[in-house]
Formats: C-alpha cells, sequence, structure tokens
C-alpha cells in the first residue's frame, strides 16, 4: 500500500451530521444526508432497490422500484426517478420512467454513456401475477417470463424513451429467471474497450434433462454481464458463469473498472455451501470473458446475504469501495468498506447507522466526494431511501474515520 493510498483510506469521513428522517425539501446546501423516498408517500406503499448515477452535468438521478402493493417482489412495480442538482441534498418531484400498469419492472442499471451523455437505463420487467420461484421452475410461458428492456435519456434525465425489449439479444436458451444489477452499471473509459457500456448481471438456469430438480435450487443461479460498444444501440451477451456445482450461486452483482483496466465483479452468494456470501472476480477484456471463477471474498463475511455496490472513485490512490449491511445474519448496520488492493481484500472503514438495511448504490458527486444511497428505516430496512454524503480528503497526517461536527 503506498503512503498516498493509506492516507486516503485513513480519512474518509462524513461531511456533517444531520437530524435522522430530515425531509429531503428540508436539507440545507451544504447538507449530509437526505431521503428522497419515502414509503407510504407519492402512491407507493414501498420504495426499494436503489440505483443512482450522476451526469454530465452534475445532477444526480435517484432511480428506485415504486411498489403499490406492498414490499413483494412481485405485482404491481414501477421504475421511478428523482432528480437533484445540488448532489442530492434537494430532489425534484418523482417521475415514473418504466410503468407497470399492474406487472412488475424494475432491477433498474442506469449508466451516462461517456460518449454522448445520455443516460441508458436497463430493467426487466414480469407479469404482475407471476413469482421469481414460479419462473425458475419453468412453469411461466416467456411472454410472462422476465424480458429485458433498455431506455435512453438525453435530457439529463427528465424524460425517458419508450422501454425496448432487448431479450433476445442477451439471453441464452434455457434461462429462466433474469435480473440486470441492481444498481448503477459500468461505463468503460480506460483500455481498447473505452466507450463500452457494461451491465452486470445474474439469472437462473433450467436443470439438465433427467436431474429431479425443479429449477429452484439455489445452485442454478449464475452471474453474466451484457454490454453495447455503440451507446447502447445494440447489445451483446458477456460471460456467462454456468457453473452450477451449489458451492458458490452468483447472484445479484454490481462492477467496477479499476485503474489498471480491468472489471471487478462483486457477488451476493445465493446461499452457496462456501463460508460467506460475497463472491468476487476480474475481467481482462471488458467483461467478455472471466479471468478466473466467482470466488469467496473473506475480508466481506461481515455482509448478509443481500446486494451490495462497488465504486472506483477517480483520482490517483483512490481506493475501491464497497457497501453493505455488516451484520452477517440481518439486514442491519449498512456500512462502507475500502479496498487499497484492487479488491483483493478489504477493511471496513465506517458504520453509517445501527439500523436496518438492505440494498444500497455507490455515486461519485464530485471529486473526492461520494454519495450512497439506501435502503433502511427504524423498525425495518424498507421504510425509506436515504442519501448520504460522505468525503475523501485529500492525503495527509491524522486521520482515522470521523464525523465531521
Amino acid at each position: 500500500m503506498t503512503p498516498r493510498s493509506r492516507s486516503l483510506l485513513t480519512s474518509l469521513a462524513l461531511l456533517a451530521p444531520l437530524t435522522a428522517g430530515l425531509p429531503a425539501h428540508a436539507a440545507s446546501a451544504d447538507c449530509a444526508s437526505s431521503v428522497p423516498y419515502v414509503s407510504g408517500r407519492g402512491g407507493y406503499a414501498v420504495y426499494r432497490i436503489p440505483a443512482v448515477v450522476g451526469t454530465r452535468h452534475g445532477t444526480v438521478l435517484a432511480f428506485a422500484e415504486g411498489r403499490r402493493d406492498g414490499a413483494g417482489d412481485t405485482g404491481d412495480i414501477d421504475v421511478v426517478l428523482r432528480r437533484s442538482a445540488d448532489g442530492g441534498c434537494t430532489w425534484g418531484p418523482l417521475t415514473v420512467v418504466a410503468a407497470g400498469r399492474g406487472h412488475t419492472r424494475g432491477n433498474p442499471a442506469p449508466v451516462v454513456d461517456p460518449r454522448t451523455g445520455a443516460v441508458v437505463l436497463v430493467t426487466c420487467a414480469n407479469a404482475g401475477t407471476v413469482t421469481e420461484a414460479r419462473i425458475m421452475r419453468g412453469e411461466v410461458a416467456p411472454e410472462q417470463g422476465r424480458r429485458v428492456f433498455v431506455q435512453r435519456s438525453r435530457d439529463d434525465g427528465r424524460s425517458f424513451t419508450a422501454p425496448r425489449d432487448i431479450t433476445a439479444r442477451v439471453t441464452r436458451p434455457g434461462w429462466r429467471w433474469y435480473a440486470t444489477g441492481p444498481g448503477h452499471a459500468v461505463a468503460l473509459t480506460r483500455g481498447p474497450h473505452a466507450g463500452r457500456l457494461l451491465i452486470p448481471a445474474d439469472h437462473s438456469a433450467a436443470p439438465p434433462a433427467g436431474s429431479p430438480d425443479t429449477g429452484q435450487e439455489a445452485r442454478y443461479y449464475g452471474g453474466h454481464a451484457l454490454y453495447s460498444d455503440d451507446s447502447g444501440r445494440t447489445w451483446h451477451l458477456g460471460f456467462v458463469d454456468a457453473d452450477h456445482d451449489g458451492v458458490t450461486n452468483a447472484n445479484e452483482t454490481s462492477a467496477a473498472q479499476l485503474p489498471d483496466g480491468r472489471v471487478y465483479f462483486s457477488s451476493r452468494d445465493q446461499n452457496g455451501t462456501a463460508p460467506g456470501n460475497r463472491l468476487d472476480t476480474y475481467s481482462g477484456d471488458g467483461g467478455r470473458t472471466l479471468d478466473r471463477p466467482y470466488a469467496v471474498q473473506p475480508a466481506l463475511n461481515a455482509v448478509p446475504v443481500v446486494q451490495g455496490s462497488v465504486l472506483q472513485p477517480r483520482g490517483p490512490g483512490a481506493p475501491l469501495l464497497f457497501s453493505a449491511p455488516s451484520v452477517p445474519t440481518a439486514r442491519r448496520a449498512p456500512a462502507l468498506w475500502a479496498s487499497t488492493d484492487a479488491g483483493r481484500t478489504f477493511r471496513r472503514l465506517l458504520t453509517l447507522s445501527d439500523q436496518p438495511a438492505a440494498y444500497s448504490d455507490l455515486v461519485q458527486l464530485a471529486p473526492g466526494t461520494i454519495g450512497v444511497l439506501y435502503e433502511t428505516g427504524v423498525r425495518g430496512p424498507y421504510e425509506s431511501l436515504e442519501f448520504r454524503r460522505l468525503r475523501l480528503d485529500a492525503p495527509g497526517p491524522g486521520g482515522g474515520v470521523r464525523e465531521r461536527t
């Protein structure tokens, strides 16, 4: 570890304390946090599945699933959005980006195209009456099962094109479940694939012929990626994790491009038999193949079975960051980890609170400033989506993780 990396790692600090539960409209210009989504408001029973990106113009786009019927993954679910022009301190009105109209739309995976500045959003959908379990068991017709869609915004997230179905380009025969992200996707900016839009994803496969399995078993989950080299007009299937031995079951996945150009993938292990709940791997060719199979990341054994987010901030020596709950047996105590060796090891930096928490997504707001949008609450993890602003201090003496007052 270089002295510069060590200094950045040890000087991550909260911008300032903010009263818990402060509504978004009351946050000041130098806020530390805001609450863009509160379950039960705006016409939705629950908001879940955060995804956040910063546009070329500095606007923060906070996507979520607006679930009308409750916290369940099935039903009338829209992909919704709120925009912030002041770094996540205050938020504009809620808009619907992809309407379920009685069906399920979700798993937002947004990315900003480095060539055009357009916001490209990839999502999934299925009929509102079917469940993930039924889809995995092969009981659902293709038109009711999981479909993959892409949308584009050319006006900084104010409006989006209608969803365009790309399922045939990014699936394999025999796949059943399918989930993009969730969380921000990756635009590659270095190496021979600069400009590529890369979406980490997962799927489930049908059992082999003659197997007594139904396909609902967790061993049939696997990771994959989809990518576009022409700003989201055409899409291709990248690597496919097809090892269904049940030891590691790659599920919801996030990705970041490392300073050396490789892509780091971090995945939820869905009830694999290996110890721990986090998996990772690398790709040296922009997500087309993997350098090695998914393997357990033991430095993140404190994380429960849940989605997590990774971000490689810009700047020399900046550590790779990871966010997730930090209690192995519960969705609670959201925290931030950092790695100064490209994801080989991680060190916990900061626990945001001791409250219930679940999914999260990280975003760079400005040089040295990041944000995290995460599910949290007092009685349970799905009461609101909170946005916290954090700062990576410039290298300097002293340190430790501290909250500014």
